[in-house]
């Protein structure tokens, strides 16, 4: 405890926490995927479910980072992993897609607009 001594006649003390403690306590919680967020995702993976691409997923909720991993098979790497970074949401936007291999697909600073690489383009089939 410290005595602040600015106009405490009667021995008033306060409790001063360190910047750096509050915002130890604050990083603790771990990042997670908002109800909008999911939404989103999981729009996505019903389609790609009844289309016979995807068959499992797995959600992480990690420190740093929130991770929505999508499986083929259950014991299986992920095929892709849709990561929510919010450290990164000013400089190369808290969203990306990264494919097995680690590459990265596509970031952005906005959700739907990274889920667009798993539109699949139109294509002309001929007879």
């Amino acid at each position: 405890m410290t005595d602040l001594g600015g106009g405490a006649e009667d021995g008033e003390t306060s409790i001063v926490v360190p910047f750096q403690d509050a915002r130890r306590d604050r990083a603790e919680v771990p990042v997670s995927f908002d109800r909008r967020e999911l939404d989103q995702i999981l729009r996505l993976y019903g389609q790609m479910v009844a289309a016979n691409e995807w068959r499992d997923y797995a959600i992480d909720s990690l420190r740093d980072r929130a991770v929505f991993s999508v499986f083929r098979r259950t014991s299986e790497t992920p095929l892709f992993q849709i990561v929510k970074t919010p450290a990164l949401a000013r400089k190369q936007g808290a969203y990306s897609v990264v494919s097995a291999g680690g590459l990265v697909l596509k970031r952005g600073h906005e959700l739907t607009r990274v889920l667009t690489v798993f539109d699949k383009a139109l294509r002309l089939v001929q007879a």
